[in-house]
């Protein structure tokens, strides 16, 4: 693979070549740039396979540069950034795989591993919208999150989400047209992505979608009757918080 990391730090340029040259196999060269502008010409000139790519540079950020390759992207794509919790929020919706600074080379590893599977992702325009869309302020009605099964990409409304269920390491998604999609990331990781957005731990294994319920069954136990007709398990210890949730509604 052709390797392109475009980064305004030299230090993060020369660490992240040293890994690459040294815990990476199948590199078949390593290219570098310092900005948007040379990072445009390294990316025709090269022709990279994979394109590291901070969020922030003097001369404008990641998102400029992609921006301006239109819709030119014939690579496969890796943030690194420095820890900002809004900008990883937004990777993790669009599924954009990212490394946070300084790089684990643990985590560059599995990272450089994911792309190779993934080079020829048609779909990585669709998924820079998706995080362009989560960096700005957009309606929830028109909010989407990317779900990767080990077969598809799904490009789903997260309006459109009424509920997600633990299935051991597995989240099972359940969606307003009927589809359901088993991701292999647990539950926890989709909770703190979901939860500004009217999703509530309404059990241990269950999150919904408040937005969708239709009845609260306070009958045999305390049970919630989502639109889709399923049942879902209220704990004792989540009423309380879930009641105050569903009168703000």
């Amino acid at each position: 693979m052709k390797v392109l990391i475009i980064d305004n730090e030299e230090p993060i340029r020369i660490g992240l070549k040293f890994q690459l040259e040294n815990y990476c196999s199948d590199i078949e060269s390593i290219h570098q740039a310092t900005g948007v502008t040379t990072g445009l010409i390294a990316i025709e000139k090269t022709q990279p396979d994979v394109v590291f790519l901070d969020v922030e540079m003097d001369d404008g950020t990641g998102m400029d540069l992609l921006k301006q390759l239109g819709n030119n992207y014939h690579f496969q794509l890796i943030f690194i950034t420095a820890h900002n919790k809004y900008a990883v929020d937004a990777f993790k919706f669009s599924a954009i795989d990212f490394l946070l600074k300084p790089i684990d080379t643990d985590d560059l590893i599995v990272s450089l591993e994911k792309a190779k599977l993934q080079l020829k992702n048609k779909d990585l325009k669709t998924q820079i919208q998706v995080l362009n869309e989560s960096m700005s302020s957009i309606s929830l009605e028109h909010k989407k999150i990317v779900l990767k099964d080990k077969d598809s990409i799904y490009f789903i409304k997260v309006n459109d989400i009424i509920r997600c269920h633990a299935e051991g390491p597995y989240t099972e998604f359940f969606i307003a047209d009927g589809k359901k999609i088993t991701i292999s990331k647990n539950l926890k990781e989709y909770e703190e992505m979901l939860e500004p957005f009217g999703f509530i731990r309404a059990h241990h294994s269950h999150l919904i979608n408040i937005r969708k319920i239709i009845r609260f069954d306070k009958t045999d136990g305390c049970n919630l009757i989502m639109e889709n007709n399923d049942e879902v398990p209220v704990s004792q210890r989540k009423k309380e918080n879930l009641m105050e949730m569903i009168a703000q509604i």
